[in-house]
């Protein structure tokens, strides 16, 4: 016979899929901005915070909805996920020109190394702060 499993049981697994999709539309996006927008080849930086915003709300949207399942709070979620990235965008936009300018690296591949960064401490903040379960 089959244990039942908890709600929340699977969510790591979760998680790591929607995770793992984000990831790979984050990654993918930003190129593809660079490339389909011959005004981004030179203006890097603002490619970044278009890709920054759409994949934040992507991101929100796979989590919420994908992973933790939670009802309402919509804003309250949106704000403490978007405060975590923020934070995170932050670190970004001095690290990239370093890499770039003073580091000699492609745009794509300092975004790539970031975006490794950023996903170690992802499952922490959502799971204890952005979409903890209040009772």
């Amino acid at each position: 016979m089959k244990a039942a499993t908890l709600p929340g049981q699977r969510r790591p697994l979760r998680f790591l899929v929607a995770g793992g999709v984000n990831t790979a539309f984050g990654l993918a996006f930003y190129p593809l901005l660079l490339w389909a927008m011959p005004l981004f080849h030179s203006h890097y930086m603002v490619a970044l915070l278009v890709a920054q915003a759409v994949c934040l709300c992507f991101a929100f949207a796979t989590y919420k909805l994908g992973v933790f399942r939670t009802q309402g709070h919509v804003l309250r979620e949106f704000a403490a996920f978007a405060g975590y990235y923020l934070f995170n965008y932050a670190l970004n936009w001095a690290a990239l020109p370093l890499l770039v300018e003073a580091g000699g690296l492609s745009p794509v591949l300092a975004q790539f190394g970031f975006s490794l960064l950023l996903i170690a401490g992802s499952w922490f903040w959502h799971s204890r702060v952005t979409f903890k379960e209040r009772r």
